[in-house]
């Protein structure tokens, strides 16, 4: 079996691609390698791979030195005669769309990079899907898509009619082009509303990250709403396996299409994550108490009802434990920011 993973040197990329070499998959990671945050990152998390950088050009297949059924191709999905030839020549059963632009408040000074990749990107993955069938198309959806709902836990079946940011807004419009095409065309499409994602190879622009980096500077870390915010923070273990059974069933309902949750279903208090950082690095973090940014949203909780019973997902990482792998990778020679 064949999986194109699109985002494969993101942070959720990363992991999935591995778990899906462990698993014994033949797998393609696609990605622009974009200057959003630092390339730096993406080449390492890259190299975990054996996806040397030296060696990666546009549109050009690279072998992996470590996984001899894991190859990467540099390209944007904004490149349809590019994507379309990948689709053509490899055949993939399956796609886990993880590339995105992502970021709340960098969507808000900068619209134009949402919508030729979150929007015009996504639109070229489904004709893909389109013209060269696959068994399931499994895309990344994010909780942002709850905008302020006050409803807790968020549910699928709640109203995301009024996103606060355009990230979210074009996270929204993925879902419902995808149920357009799955009613017309049959493609069996599952979206997955990710929950505030954690762990090793996270994004520097993340507030572990952020936190981390604080602390360790010795310099102030900013904690908007005074801290008085929760999220629902879910360890990147228990995503990747929620994502990876994900795949193997496809929705078999009339229209092939499903919107599901994905999280811990637990939130926590911004400051109790700020103690358990402050824990796990041994240091006490300097604090600048500010109020709440554009696009931030109160509260994030998700309801998970719906994927425990279609791939029976649990997450089982407790929050100080997660913090605790962070904070050893964060200081390990693995990152490459430190």
């Amino acid at each position: 079996m064949k999986v194109l993973v699109t985002g494969a040197a993101g942070f959720i990329g990363l992991h999935v691609v591995l778990k899906l070499i462990q698993e014994g998959y033949d797998v393609v990671g696609l990605d622009n390698i974009n200057d959003y945050y630092s390339p730096i990152l993406k080449y390492a998390r890259l190299n975990e791979c054996g996806i040397l950088q030296h060696e990666i050009k546009w549109y050009k297949h690279i072998n992996s030195t470590k996984f001899d059924k894991y190859r990467f191709i540099r390209m944007n999905l904004e490149d349809k005669q590019q994507l379309f030839s990948l689709f053509q020549n490899e055949n993939f059963d399956y796609v886990i769309n993880l590339a995105a632009q992502a970021g709340v408040r960098y969507s808000i000074d900068n619209p134009d990079v949402y919508i030729q990749s979150n929007i015009i990107g996504f639109h070229y993955i489904l004709e893909a899907c389109r013209a060269y069938p696959v068994n399931h198309l499994v895309h990344a959806s994010s909780s942002s898509v709850y905008g302020e709902n006050g409803d807790v836990p968020f549910s699928e079946k709640h109203k995301v009619d009024s996103p606060v940011s355009l990230y979210a807004a074009t996270k929204k419009s993925n879902e419902l082009t995808a149920h357009a095409y799955s009613q017309l065309y049959n493609i069996p499409v599952t979206c997955l509303r990710f929950f505030t994602v954690y762990g090793p190879w996270g994004r520097p622009d993340m507030a572990p990250m952020l936190f981390a980096k604080a602390i360790m500077d010795r310099k102030p870390i900013k904690i908007f709403n005074n801290g008085d915010m929760f999220r629902d923070f879910t360890y990147i273990d228990d995503i990747v396996n929620g994502v990876t059974k994900t795949m193997l069933v496809p929705p078999h309902s009339e229209i092939k299409y499903r919107v599901l949750n994905i999280g811990n279903g637990s939130p926590v208090n911004l400051m109790k994550f700020i103690e358990y950082i402050e824990l796990n690095f041994g240091k006490e973090a300097l604090k600048e108490f500010l109020p709440k940014q554009p696009g931030d949203v109160y509260q994030t909780y998700a309801d998970t009802s719906e994927l425990e019973k279609i791939v029976d997902y649990k997450a089982v990482v407790k929050l100080n434990d997660g913090i605790r792998e962070f904070a050893k990778w964060y200081q390990s020679d693995k990152n490459p920011i430190y």
